[in-house]
């Protein structure tokens, strides 16, 4: 049976690979905040239910009104989604028949939701040598032909986040082609807000950028995500959506999550903390890895990694495999930055197994 795609699968993980699941599973293959909910979503949940016996505000509000003022933009700007899951493929949708750049390895989702649309899909691949950075040359030659491209700022599962230069290098050249940008931030809010670009989408009408709410603020059961881009663009993609898209729950808990900004900082510097510890311990074992900006970091173990990933299976710790990750095909793995405690014991087994092998 075939692996599954993404993490957070660890029950048809282990069922695919017809290994016992241990009663304790460690998930390390998911990314989002290990702190949980803000705990203002908790104090809050008697009074969301109330939301419970009434229809949502069918664009979204009060949550798309807290996205125009946290991101200092207009709202007619912001389509909020139902995850960012919903927002990929929307704009899918207008690609139908249409060339579309994508960079491996990368987000599987651009493509599965690009090719279910009829979309041309010209995958591009980042060289291993060079730990996956974007491939300059064979992007700005394939543009000219291009209807589109996507670009995950950090990378998802690199980690990489190009410069501002980088990207701006490209946007330009897309805007010379008529080429749309897509840019998926959707971990961006772990690196720095000044590296977003949503501040230029109103000045670049081809700009169109997106963002999850699920990673920072640990909310996947909620789906909650959100576009901003000209308003030209969110109009016409606001006529491909169903009505009540979002929940009104979902909407207003947005609200409280945007408001966190003690709770962000906090996660930044917890992610930062054990990504460097993590990097350290696997360099000493002579592990090769990317320098990740985001909540994650993927990892080449001087080993065959496939063993090491069913040693930990066995033990209880998920880590993410990279067999649908082009450019990787299962030699590197992705390890999501977890609490201190569950950390340490991942290291711990590392350690041990390092040392048999």
């Amino acid at each position: 049976m075939q692996l599954p795609e993404h993490g957070a699968n660890s029950k048809r993980l282990y069922a695919s690979l017809n290994i016992p699941m241990p009663d304790h599973v460690l998930d390390f293959s998911e990314n989002c905040n290990p702190a949980g909910p803000p705990p203002s979503v908790a104090d809050a949940w008697p009074d969301l239910l109330a939301t419970l016996a009434g229809y949502p505000d069918p664009d979204g509000q009060p949550f798309l009104s807290a996205i125009a003022a946290y991101h200092h933009t207009e709202e007619q700007q912001v389509l909020v989604g139902n995850g960012a899951a919903e927002i990929l493929s929307l704009l899918a949708g207008r690609y139908e028949g249409k060339r579309v750049i994508v960079i491996n390895p990368t987000f599987s989702e651009y493509r599965a939701t690009l090719e279910a649309n009829g979309a041309e899909v010209v995958q591009l691949q980042g060289v291993e040598a060079d730990h996956f950075q974007l491939p300059m040359e064979q992007i700005l030659k394939a543009l000219p032909e291009a209807d589109a491209i996507y670009l995950c700022t950090p990378n998802n599962p690199t980690g990489l986040l190009p410069s501002t230069d980088v990207l701006w290098t490209i946007i330009r050249a897309a805007e010379q082609s008529d080429t749309d940008i897509v840019l998926d931030e959707a971990f961006i809010d772990f690196v720095d807000e000044n590296r977003s670009f949503i501040r230029y989408a109103a000045s670049c009408p081809r700009l169109m950028v997106v963002r999850s709410m699920t990673k920072m603020y640990a909310i996947p059961g909620i789906r909650l995500g959100y576009l901003i881009a000209h308003p030209r663009r969110i109009e016409a993609l606001k006529r491909r959506t169903s009505h009540w898209h979002v929940n009104g729950i979902a909407a207003e808990i947005g609200v409280l999550c945007l408001q966190e900004e003690a709770y962000r900082r906090q996660a930044i510097e917890h992610a930062r903390q054990e990504r460097l510890k993590m990097k350290e311990f696997l360099h000493s074992h002579g592990c090769e890895v990317i320098d990740s900006a985001a909540n994650y970091l993927v990892m080449k173990p001087t080993c065959d990694a496939n063993l090491l990933y069913r040693e930990l299976l066995a033990q209880g710790m998920v880590l993410r495999h990279s067999e649908n990750f082009k450019g990787m095909d299962g030699r590197w793995l992705r390890i999501g930055m977890k609490s201190e405690t569950m950390m340490k014991r991942l290291r711990e087994a590392m350690e041990t197994w390092f040392k048999e092998h």
